[in-house]
């Protein structure tokens, strides 16, 4: 046996063989979060064409709870693309880290992959990776201990999208329909809640094809 594989036998990867695992790991994370993205761009973009489709015929009650499901698609998205950053970031921290480490012979602290360590940790899609690698970097002197406040972060999430969605619903109702329902903004920061009504009402298809929809949203957030 070759002494490089007995020593890794003995003593596990190198350094620059766990920041290249690290590495390797980052890029699969960030391919699944493109992935997700693109498949709540197409679930949304079926929940937008039926939301017309009630515009057309009035339907105000099951619109407003699709353009709901809509705002909570756009959050999300928001929220994976923000992730995909940080695990970029991260990448790039690890590409210096290896720069380093063929100078001084060992890995360097890093207060920036700790902080976006402890951000990622956050989704939920990223909880298990995310904990795993923190306690191997910790190990290997990259990184403290995590702070663990990720339930109370889910929470503040949640709040935060209740306080604002009625709002919201107004303006994406508005937008996706034309003007048919919801109102334009009447100035920077304020969004009316009314909603144009008519007396046309909801037909069984309809219903059937809303609650469709919104199976298919909350299935991808993860209700």
């Amino acid at each position: 046996m070759a002494l490089a594989s007995v020593q890794k036998f003995l003593f596990g990867p190198t350094p620059e063989e766990r920041v290249k695992q690290w590495q390797q790991q980052i890029k699969k994370e960030a391919r699944l979060l493109d992935r997700e993205i693109r498949q709540l761009d197409g679930a949304q973009a079926k929940t937008k064409s039926q939301l017309k489709q009630l515009a057309n015929k009035g339907d105000v009650k099951n619109a407003k709870l699709l353009a709901r499901e809509v705002v909570r698609s756009n959050k999300q998205k928001d929220r994976l693309a923000t992730s995909k950053a940080r695990l970029n970031s991260i990448n790039m921290q690890l590409t210096h880290q290896l720069s380093t480490l063929k100078i001084t012979g060992h890995l360097q602290k890093s207060t920036e992959i700790m902080k976006l360590s402890n951000e990622l940790v956050r989704l939920p899609q990223l909880q298990t990776t995310m904990r795993n690698m923190s306690m191997e970097m910790t190990k290997a002197g990259i990184m403290a201990e995590m702070v663990d406040d990720t339930m109370d972060a889910l929470d503040e999430d949640e709040d935060e999208l209740d306080e604002e969605a009625n709002e919201e619903i107004d303006k994406v109702l508005f937008d996706i329909t034309n003007g048919k329902l919801g109102e334009m903004p009447t100035k920077v920061g304020t969004l009316p809640v009314s909603l144009c009504v008519t007396n046309a009402q909801p037909t069984q298809e309809d219903e059937e094809e809303s609650e469709a929809m919104r199976r298919q949203l909350d299935a991808l957030l993860g209700q």
